[in-house]
C-alpha cells in the first residue's frame, strides 16, 4: 500500500499550506497592514516594463503569476517556538516591507503595480511551503534573476558582484559599490523575456497542486 493517499505526509501538509497563502486576499505592497508572526509570501506585478509583459497580461485582471516567492522565519532562538507558543515579532512584515523597499529604490519600477499574498504559519512548515510554490510557478525572480531578496553585504564584503536583478532594476545604493558584471541591462531584460515567454501560466491564481496518482 505504498501509493495510500496519507494527508499527514509531509507533501500533502505542505499542499494545504500552499493553497491557503494561494487563497489569501492580495494587497498592495506599498500599503501593507502591520502584523506579527512569520510564513511564506508571493509578489505579483502587473506594471509597463517591457521585461515582464507577460506577467502584465496575466495579471491584468486578477493576481495570478507571482513575479517572486519567499519566505520569513524567526530568528534564532525563536525558531520552533510556534510548535508550543505564538511568534512575537513582525517577521514576515518587515521582509515584505524590505522587499518594498527595494523595488521603492528602483529606477524603473512603481510600486503602485506590485501586490502580495501572504500566510502566517507555524514555521516548520515554512520552508516546504515556499520549496512547494516556487515549483509551481517556477518565478522569474526567484529562477532566473537572482538577487531581489538579496540584503547589503557590508562595508568589508564589496568584493561580490552586482546582483543581477539590480543590473535590470538599478537604484539600491549598496548594490553600486558592488564589483560589475559582464551582464548589461538588456542583456537581462532578453534573458528575462525569454525566460517568461517559454513559460506555461495556469489560468487561475487558486489553482490546486495536484494530488499524488494512484
Amino acid at each position: 500500500m505504498s501509493d495510500a493517499y496519507n494527508p499527514l505526509s509531509k507533501v500533502n501538509l505542505g499542499k494545504s499550506v500552499a493553497e491557503a497563502l494561494l487563497d489569501r486576499e492580495a494587497h498592495p505592497l506599498g500599503e501593507l497592514p502591520a502584523f506579527e508572526g512569520a510564513g511564506i509570501y508571493v509578489i505579483y506585478y502587473d506594471g509597463d516594463h517591457p521585461a515582464y509583459a507577460r506577467l502584465a497580461e496575466a495579471n491584468a485582471e486578477a493576481w495570478t503569476i507571482p513575479i517572486y516567492i519567499g519566505k520569513a522565519i524567526p530568528s534564532g532562538g525563536r525558531r520552533g517556538a510556534s510548535v508550543f507558543s505564538e511568534i512575537r515579532g513582525r517577521f514576515l512584515h518587515n521582509r515584505l516591507r524590505e522587499h518594498a523597499e527595494s523595488v521603492v529604490a528602483a529606477e524603473n519600477l512603481d510600486i503602485d503595480d506590485f501586490a502580495a499574498r501572504w500566510l502566517v504559519v507555524d514555521d516548520i512548515w515554512i520552508p516546504l511551503g515556499e520549496t512547494l510554490l516556487i515549483g509551481k510557478f517556477q518565478p522569474v525572480w526567484n529562477r532566473m534573476l537572482d538577487g531581489f531578496g538579496n540584503h547589503d553585504p557590508g562595508g568589508g564584503r564589496r568584493a561580490g558582484l552586482v546582483p543581477m536583478w539590480d543590473v535590470l532594476h538599478p537604484g539600491r545604493g549598496w548594490a553600486l559599490k558592488q564589483q560589475p558584471r559582464e551582464e548589461t541591462a538588456s542583456d537581462l531584460e532578453a534573458r528575462v523575456i525569454e525566460y517568461l515567454d517559454a513559460q506555461e501560466f495556469p489560468e487561475d491564481a487558486h489553482i490546486k497542486f495536484a494530488p499524488p496518482g494512484p
